[in-house]
């Protein structure tokens, strides 16, 4: 009943983590980070794949927790698709790195590795591991001199950049 429970407990536990090598922005202040972002770039999932005019919204939950919603429109049904969430500090919250759930009690890594301190106006993002990448911005585009330098970090971290979705953003 021991290795059961260890195993339960791994399993909810386990995507939670850092990719090696990937340190979270420290410094990190959530009120400055709420409201809603964009998708410039992403690897491609499953719960993603086809989406354009993908928008991340983000407000500060009654438990001290965010609330997210993902939103994205799927060309092929011709229909917005949205996921409500729920994302918790892993360690403190002037760090960013967080938990995120969109099913249950099963949380993943959301991890900001990088981030414009003086606008927070873009972010480059992970999950637990190095098939998970998102480049975020507050409106649709991102100067292409930030897109570039984000795109070299995430390579030198060893992400397969040269995979990464460009996505679109011409639905309102």
């Amino acid at each position: 009943m021991k290795k059961i429970l260890l195993l339960i407990v791994l399993l909810l536990t386990g995507c939670a983590g850092l990719p090696p090598g990937v340190t979270p922005v420290e410094g990190f202040q959530l009120e400055r980070y709420l409201g809603k972002w964009y998708e410039i770039a992403r690897l491609d999932h499953s719960f993603e794949r086809g989406l354009s005019s993908v928008s991340a919204e983000y407000s500060l939950r009654s438990d001290g927790g965010v609330q997210v919603v993902n939103r994205g429109y799927a060309a092929g049904d011709g229909r917005w698709k949205e996921a409500e969430g729920r994302a918790y500090f892993v360690n403190r919250s002037d760090q960013g790195f967080l938990k995120v759930s969109f099913f249950g009690p099963f949380y993943g890594s959301y991890v900001i590795m990088e981030l414009d301190r003086k606008n927070y106006g873009w972010a480059l993002v992970c999950g637990p591991d190095r098939s998970y990448l998102w480049i975020l911005a507050r409106s649709g585009t991102l100067e292409e001199e930030t897109r570039n330098r984000l795109i070299a970090k995430a390579a030198a971290l060893g992400f397969e950049t040269d995979r990464l979705i460009f996505v679109r953003h011409n639905q309102k």
